[in-house]
């Protein structure tokens, strides 16, 4: 991190090859196609690049950082272009897991990331339906509290209930989880 903030080019080489990857295969889930996943992975990787020094480790894990910022930066395109993100098929999701494996790869860093997509996923498997479902339309589909309440049949308070709920519990399942509890 400090030779990123530096401005290192060495450092941006190994951001791209560390986290490249990972923002990718977020971006194309959220955007649903290959040009524009990597749009975002590129404005991504730019903006680490210019904002290394905003990182604050006490706040989390880096990787978590920089895949939030591609989560934001992939559901503003969506939004940009007036359509909502496309769902992958079993098929696609297969083709990006078999994608060829590189040698620059921190295999590590993938192993912790992927074991971190784990959690996150069992966390929010644990949560009532109707959070569950109201977290999973507005991070992974890209809904709008609005468009969730419309979509559900919902009011829009309840919805942004359940959502702010939903974060609330994930939250303290995996900070309970990482402090070994």
């Amino acid at each position: 991190m400090a030779m990123l903030v530096a401005g290192d080019e060495q450092a941006l080489e190994v951001l791209y090859q560390r986290y490249a990857r990972p923002v990718y295969s977020l971006a194309l889930r959220i955007v649903g196609n290959e040009a524009d996943a990597e749009e975002v992975m590129q404005d991504v990787l730019e903006r680490a690049w210019r904002r290394a020094e905003t990182f604050d480790p006490q706040r989390g894990r880096f990787g978590s950082w920089l895949l939030g910022m591609a989560h934001h930066v992939a559901i503003d395109a969506i939004r940009k272009q007036k359509r909502r993100p496309q769902g992958i098929d079993t098929e696609t999701a297969e083709q990006v897991m078999t994608l060829t494996a590189d040698p620059t790869v921190d295999v590590a860093a993938t192993v912790i990331q992927n074991e971190e997509a784990q959690r996150i996923r069992a966390a929010l498997q644990s949560l009532p339906d109707t959070q569950q479902q109201a977290i999973e339309l507005a991070f992974f589909k890209g809904l709008s509290h609005l468009e969730i309440a419309a979509a559900t049949g919902d009011p829009l308070g309840t919805v942004k209930t359940r959502i702010r709920r939903g974060m609330e519990r994930l939250k303290s399942l995996l900070s309970n989880e990482s402090s070994g509890e």
